[in-house]
Parts: structure tokens; C-alpha cells; sequence
């Protein structure tokens, strides 16, 4: 039985949970994820997951943040006076905005903490720092 290999395009039900068992994603009620192994498409330790892997075969794997999203970086994390917010913005724990870049390219960051004088913006991926549970099922090799 055929196996996936570096440049397979494969197709790939998953559910992600974190250590205390909460789900952050699933594809169980969609399509299956589809992506091509060794494009960078995907963290590299779930592309590393279903390396190997046969069509119908399914497995648990567990990502350390290295290899998912990266540890948190507190360099990433800044405090804003609130007079730098535009009046009708209403800022929010867990709100995120779009800022823009230094060379003009989206930054997606989230709202972490408001204070009456305050907002901390933080840049990193909500899943930095966050070892990563997938229970994987390859459905196809394409």
C-alpha cells in the first residue's frame, strides 16, 4: 500500500487539541485538509506526521511549539496608550486588528489586556508557546 512521501499532495482529516483536551480546530465536519508535502504548506511537525502514513491509517502526534507555532516572544507584545486608538474602536480582550507593517505587510494582532489608560497588543500566533495534540487520518494520497 502506497505510503505519503515528500512531494505526495495528500488529503487529511484532523482534529487539533491542546494538553488540557480543548479542541482549537477540526476538519471533521468540513472537506479534509489537502496540502503537498515539503511545500511549507503546513507546520512542519504535522507534515512530519503523515509522512509514512498509508491511506486510511489513522494516529495520534504530538507537536512540540518548536515545531508548530514557535515559543511566545515577548518582544512581540506591546502596550499602546489608548488615546493612540481611533474614538469608535472599543478594544476588547481576545479582539483582533490588522495593523500594518513597516514595509506595508498585514500584521494580525490580538487584544490581551485593557486598562482604562491602556491596550497590549500581541503579535504572536495564538498557538506560540503550545505543544500541539493532532489525531490525524490520511484519506487519500493524491
Amino acid at each position: 500500500m502506497a505510503q505519503a512521501a515528500k512531494g505526495d499532495t495528500v488529503k487529511v482529516h484532523y482534529t487539533g487539541r491542546l494538553a488540557d483536551g480543548s479542541v482549537f480546530d477540526s476538519s471533521c465536519d468540513r472537506d479534509p485538509l489537502e496540502f503537498t508535502t515539503g511545500a511549507d504548506q503546513v507546520i512542519p511537525g504535522f507534515e512530519d506526521g503523515v509522512l509514512g502514513m498509508s491511506p486510511g491509517e489513522s494516529k495520534t502526534i504530538t507537536i512540540p511549539a518548536d515545531q508548530a507555532y514557535g515559543q511566545h516572544r515577548d518582544e512581540l507584545t506591546a502596550v499602546f496608550d489608548r488615546n493612540q486608538f481611533p474614538p469608535d474602536l472599543h478594544p476588547e480582550v481576545g479582539q483582533q486588528l490588522q495593523l500594518q507593517g513597516e514595509n506595508g505587510e498585514p500584521i494580525v494582532v490580538q487584544i490581551t489586556n485593557v486598562t482604562d489608560t491602556a491596550v497590549t497588543l500581541d503579535a504572536n500566533h495564538p498557538l506560540a508557546g503550545k505543544d500541539l495534540i493532532f489525531d490525524l487520518q490520511l484519506v487519500a494520497i493524491e
